[in-house]
């Protein structure tokens, strides 16, 4: 195999509802005539649900552009990734640790501030002789490693090691060893391995023990990619077989929940009649070309993979890739795009592996991100990509407070029906909770309504649940509507009354519970322009309250939209803001 370019080559997730028990917390948002004045962190009874371990993770190096749009690359990703490797470790000739120029302080204290660990590969950049150098010089460089992450509070190590070979299959893996052994255990030691489906033991293959490099690592990242490479033929970077086939093999050695399989955000390009090619070349400027040049776009069915081919005429303007001018003629063009990445997602699920790497942050297009997290975790909604309450959906989806209508539609703009309420009440709220508390609130009183219009209902055991604890209740006509749809504010009133009395939770202040006692009795206002005592004579304490609790919040117009139907991604994110 020829020399890999290096174009071809996550913050740890806090969940929404990351608190477990009996004493999740809700933060209040107290309002004093309409401006927001403090914050206040309360415990909330009954809520039941997973943490974010239900997640699965995501990790991406980024190597390309200056350490100032190393945020805005991040900040792209939408809150999808857990953990960053950033290009922050060189290895000298003579095997000793060099500190690149693109270590910044700064970018890693904002990454610990939204909880992205920040784990730096060190490479050779396939240079055989500064790779062996490194291990013959490995435990000097282990102690170098050791002294960079605790004085820059790094959050381990990233090993990239590559074009070696099975004589260098035992010192590799005592260097891992050695790493694992001096970092402290709370700091992460990961090592990018190459792709074997076709399960060599020499070449660059040979060079990696997966099943003892699995015994010293917390993960092994594999480079799932470069199926045709630069200086091959032309064929696709990380075909489905390849890629399958490159996880089956990881599997036989290294347990699942340390396999993370790297997705390419590049490309490579052939020039016809050239004796080789093969160039690295982003996603998006793929993208820019097919469209400058009028691209034909193929999605190959076999490799799962788009191939595209440009013509660049003489009297067009000639692009610059990576430093190289394209000059006239036809070029093909294979890489990845939303198809062929959601299938890599797919098969991450499928085999049930701890998450995903990819290579590189930055080469992607921005649309990547719409749909990326959602189908790693194995929801496949096309109508939640790109939307407002992604996180909040795939929240509730993961703690099956609701459920989408069908595999690939969850109806976020959807009206919410009064049945559907109660059931995700009935879900996110554990009845149980509320029984050991002995909060007066909640006691059951032996009497459930016998509504007239549930019976034979999909949610009829849900609102007889809802209406056992006094969740919902009914119609003045004995009815309860389960398929009319409910309002904001018919849904604030709803919200207030399962919430109601946090003062009397266990783990409250004096001072604490005077707060409360004054957002209850009116003691905080709030200001909407369509809501007032005198029109909202039943609704309006409980939107007050619940606008004062941070539960709800009005329009940038300052309205609140009272009479306007609820909708499924609304609730979505109400269930989150009350889950902590």
């Amino acid at each position: 195999m020829k020399k890999r370019i290096m174009l071809t080559k996550k913050r740890k997730r806090t969940s929404l509802t990351s608190l477990t028990g009996l004493s999740r917390l809700l933060i209040l948002v107290f309002c004093v005539s309409g401006i927001l004045s403090m914050v206040k962190v309360i415990p909330v009874l009954g809520f039941s649900g997973n943490t974010d371990e239900n997640y699965r993770f995501n990790m991406t190096y980024i190597f390309f552009g200056s350490t100032d749009s190393y945020v805005s690359a991040v900040d792209n990703t939408k809150d999808s990734i857990d953990e960053i490797a950033p290009n922050y470790f060189d290895i000298n000739p003579d095997g000793t640790l060099k500190l690149t120029c693109k270590i910044d302080v700064d970018f890693i204290d904002e990454m610990h501030s939204r909880n992205i660990t920040v784990v730096p590969f060190i490479s050779n950049h396939w240079n055989y002789d500064i790779g062996r150098a490194a291990l013959d010089n490995r435990v000097e460089l282990v102690k170098q490693i050791v002294k960079a992450v605790e004085n820059y509070n790094l959050d381990g190590v990233n090993v990239d090691l590559e074009n070696l070979n099975e004589d260098d299959r035992n010192d590799y893996t005592d260097f891992v060893k050695k790493l694992r052994e001096n970092l402290p255990s709370d700091k992460i030691v990961a090592v990018a391995v190459a792709p074997n489906p076709w399960g060599l033991n020499k070449g660059w293959q040979g060079s990696y023990d997966y099943k003892a490099l699995g015994k010293y690592s917390d993960y092994l990242m594999i480079m799932a990619y470069d199926q045709h490479y630069e200086g091959g033929t032309a064929g696709p970077v990380a075909g489905c077989d390849f890629v399958e086939d490159s996880i089956k093999y990881a599997l036989k050695y290294v347990p699942k929940e340390k396999i993370v399989l790297g997705i390419p955000f590049y490309g490579r390009i052939w020039k016809q009649g050239d004796a080789t090619g093969g160039q690295g070349i982003s996603i998006n400027t793929i993208k820019t070309l097919v469209g400058r040049y009028d691209g034909k776009v193929h999605f190959d069915n076999y490799y799962k993979s788009p191939k595209s081919v440009i013509t660049i005429n003489p009297w067009d303007s000639k692009p610059v890739v990576m430093g190289r001018t394209l000059g006239t003629g036809v070029y093909t063009i294979w890489y990845e795009n939303e198809a062929s990445i959601k299938y890599k997602l797919q098969l991450v699920n499928k085999y049930d592996i701890k998450g995903t790497g990819s290579w590189s942050l930055g080469q992607e297009t921005p649309d990547t991100w719409d749909y990326f997290d959602l189908w790693l975790n194995g929801y496949y909604y096309s109508d939640v990509q790109g939307h407002w309450a992604k996180k909040q959906i795939m929240e509730v989806a993961s703690k099956g407070w609701m459920i989408g209508n069908g595999k690939s539609s969850f109806s976020p703009d959807s009206s919410l029906t009064r049945a559907e309420a109660a059931t995700a009440f009935v879900r996110n709220l554990s009845p149980k909770g509320f029984e050991d508390n002995h909060d007066s609130k909640y006691e059951v009183d032996g009497i459930v309504p016998l509504f007239n219009d549930i019976s034979g209902h999909w949610a009829e055991e849900y609102i007889k649940t809802a209406a056992k604890y006094k969740l919902v209740l009914g119609r003045g006509d004995n009815s309860f509507g389960p398929d009319d749809n409910i309002t904001r504010e018919e849904l604030a009133v709803m919200m207030d009354r399962i919430l109601a009395k946090r003062e009397m939770l266990p783990g409250r202040s004096e001072a604490d519970s005077r707060e409360d006692a004054d957002i209850f009795k009116g003691g905080y206002q709030i200001h909407y322009t369509d809501v007032n005592p005198e029109d909202n004579t039943w609704s309006y304490e409980a939107i007050r309250r619940m606008t004062c609790m941070g539960v709800f919040t009005g329009t940038p117009g300052g309205k609140f939209l009272p009479y306007n139907n609820a909708t499924r991604a609304e609730l979505a994110t109400l269930l989150c803001r009350i889950a902590g």
